[in-house]
Parts: structure tokens; C-alpha cells; sequence
């Protein structure tokens, strides 16, 4: 891949997955890896899975320099090793080969440049996958174990979904493929049904912190940080670096107790305009969304005990008291869902689409 072009496995603004020292909140994941390898039970196809950001590619690298390195545990001349107890790798040749991306066992399926080579493809393409077949001939030399990363799964198209599954099928001695994957519904029942699925979970307060200062980012905000990111490290390293704490204020305090701020909703949409302005806009989006479904689940379960902005809980208490009010901000979610889905794929005003969006919600407020 060209080296003017992002790496799309990478975060902007966070060290690339496998720099992770650590990997937080995961404790129950690596158990079950060293468990499976400690009993001979390691599968050849492992299916990574939860909501982005929360760790998966970090454990996928994990595992790969764990298996690079890890010794047979099927005894010899004198007797089975004691089995690991952890997948941190040792310092060595190894390692740096793993830290620049070059092991020479180690292939990354990912999306590469176009045809034209000015940008980073929309998928993961057939010619991607089909690179496995020179990589596991050369790599085969010296009869090591192989690893191949898939990050992420479910950008792959159907040809290369196709192509992988061969690989699966009938995959090469002394090999592991990891499959990262975000939603794992939108990959062939077949893929799915070949690999042993581990399921990662989201992060709590303390994890949080702990993996955000791994990051080197610092913040005060770890609570409200942890709530408004779901547990996800990648999108609360989103929020700190776009400062998305204080945009989800400024969507709350849209609507006091006198309703809607017409004006200042005016001013939100003006600063959405614009290409300067895409991701912050993109953003607004993403936090509209989380605001919907944390007024749905208030009218199911109440007011959320930590606040993602000063005032939240006393707003969604106000506009979500019952299971009645939870339908109707689930119903305009979806239909907000769409609309800004369509809205982004023929370039609507950025601004049109947050007034309109702002106005929708008011007329659902009750």
C-alpha cells in the first residue's frame, strides 16, 4: 500500500492495534484463546466479534504474535512445556518484524489503494484475499505457524467473501486465519459457520481511562466518555480528539424547558457546512443517533444514571416518561437513520439535514 495513502485498520490520532502493550477489558477473550491452545483445541478460523472500537484488532494482533512465538505444547523429548498464561510476546526479532508490519508469517488482508492509486479502496477486494496463495507458498519455508489478519470481515465483497471461504474450507497445516468483524450478520453463513466466533464486550469507566491512557490521551471526562462511547475505545478516542463531549452538550441544550432554541439550532446546523466541516457533521449524526436510542431506553428504564452532558438525565426524563414515549423516539430514530443515510449518499446541505432533523425532534417531544 502506498505510503501517502491512511492505513484503514488504523484510528486517526491512536497508535495502530498492534502497538497496544495492553489490551483492557478483554481478560474473559484471552482466557478462552489460552485455554483452546493449552488444550490442542486451537481452530484454524477464528471469528472476532462486538460493537467497533472495543479491542477486537488489538487481540487480533495479540494472538498473532502469541502463535508466532508460542512453543508446541505436544510435549517431545522433554515433556509438554507449562502452558502460557499469557499472549504478551517477548521482545525479539519477532516482535519487531510484528511491530512494523512485516513478519514474514504474518499476512494482513485489508483494503488497499485502487486501480488509480489515489485513495483506499471501498472494500476488501478478490485480489486481496487471492495475495493468501503466494503467501502461504513462500511462508511455508520453514514450517512455522501462520497467521492471517481479515480487518474487518464484513468489508469484504462478495467475490472475496467467495474467495476467502476456499481458504477456510481447506486451510494450509500450521495455520490461524482471524477474522475481525463489526457485524457479523452481513458475512456468508458458510464463513461464519468454519470459525470459532469470541465475542469482546464494551468497556467500563475504569478500562476506559486505563485504555485511553495506553493511547496517550488524558481526559477528566473518563465517565461521561465511557457512557457516550458505548464502551468502544476507538469512538470515545473519536470524541476526544473531535471534542464530542461538548457537541453533545450543545445538542442537549437545544431543548430547554420552553422547548426547541430555534436560534441556536440554527447556529449547530450553519457549523455543519462546508468540507472543512464533514466529519464534524458526520459526527452530529452519530451523537443524534445516541441521543434517540438513550431517550428510547429512558422511557423503559428511566433516566440514565450517568450523565454523557450536564442536564441529560433531567431532559430525557422530561421527554421519555413511559414505554409510549420509548416507541416513538425508537420510531424516529430509525426514520432519522435513513434520512441521513440517503442525505449523505446524494449530498444534502449538511445544515438542511441537521434543521430538519432538529425540528423532527421537537415535534416528537411531547
Amino acid at each position: 500500500m502506498s505510503e501517502d495513502l491512511p492505513d484503514p485498520t488504523a484510528l486517526p490520532g491512536a497508535p495502530h492495534p498492534r502497538e497496544a502493550a495492553r489490551l483492557y477489558g478483554q481478560e474473559a477473550a484471552e482466557a478462552e484463546v489460552l485455554s483452546a491452545f493449552a488444550s490442542g483445541r486451537m481452530h484454524s478460523g477464528w471469528l472476532l466479534t462486538g460493537p467497533r472500537g472495543i479491542g477486537k484488532a488489538t487481540l487480533a494482533w495479540r494472538m498473532a504474535g502469541f502463535l508466532l512465538t508460542a512453543p508446541d505444547m505436544d510435549g517431545g523429548l522433554f515433556g509438554a512445556p507449562e502452558p502460557p498464561s499469557t499472549l504478551d510476546m517477548a521482545d525479539g526479532t519477532d516482535r519487531a518484524q510484528l511491530m512494523a508490519g512485516a513478519h514474514p508469517r504474518l499476512f494482513h488482508v485489508r483494503r488497499t489503494a485502487t486501480e488509480k492509486g489515489d485513495r483506499i479502496s471501498a472494500d476488501i477486494r478478490a485480489e486481496d484475499v487471492r495475495r493468501l496463495k503466494g503467501f502461504f507458498h513462500l511462508s511455508a519455508a520453514d514450517g512455522g505457524r501462520r497467521v492471517v489478519i481479515v480487518d474487518s470481515a464484513d468489508e469484504m465483497n462478495p467475490t472475496a467473501a467467495n474467495a476467502l471461504l476456499k481458504e477456510l474450507e481447506e486451510p494450509p497445516a500450521r495455520c490461524t486465519i482471524l477474522l475481525v468483524c463489526h457485524q457479523p450478520a452481513r458475512l456468508l453463513p458458510t464463513i461464519r459457520s468454519r470459525c470459532r466466533e469470541l465475542r469482546l464486550t464494551p468497556l467500563g469507566p475504569d478500562e476506559m481511562a486505563a485504555a485511553l491512557a495506553q493511547a496517550g490521551i488524558e481526559t477528566d471526562e473518563g465517565p461521561a466518555i465511557a457512557e457516550l462511547s458505548g464502551g468502544s475505545v476507538g469512538e470515545a478516542v473519536r470524541l476526544v480528539r473531535m471534542d464530542g463531549l461538548k457537541l453533545y452538550a450543545d445538542l442537549i441544550g437545544l431543548f430547554g424547558e420552553r422547548g426547541l432554541d430555534r436560534s441556536r439550532l440554527a447556529a449547530l446546523a450553519e457549523g455543519m457546512s462546508g468540507v472543512k466541516n464533514a466529519d464534524r457533521y458526520a459526527l452530529a449524526l452519530d451523537l443524534i443517533d445516541r441521543f434517540l436510542a438513550r431517550a428510547a431506553r429512558a422511557g423503559l428504564v428511566g433516566p440514565p444514571q450517568v450523565q454523557a452532558a450536564p442536564g441529560e438525565a433531567r431532559l430525557l426524563a422530561r421527554l421519555s416518561p413511559h414505554d409510549g414515549a420509548a416507541r416513538a423516539w425508537a420510531a424516529l430514530a430509525q426514520t432519522l437513520t435513513d434520512r441521513s443515510r440517503h442525505a449523505r449518499a446524494v449530498n444534502l446541505d449538511p445544515a438542511g439535514v441537521i434543521l430538519d432533523t432538529g425540528l423532527r425532534i421537537a415535534e416528537t417531544a411531547p
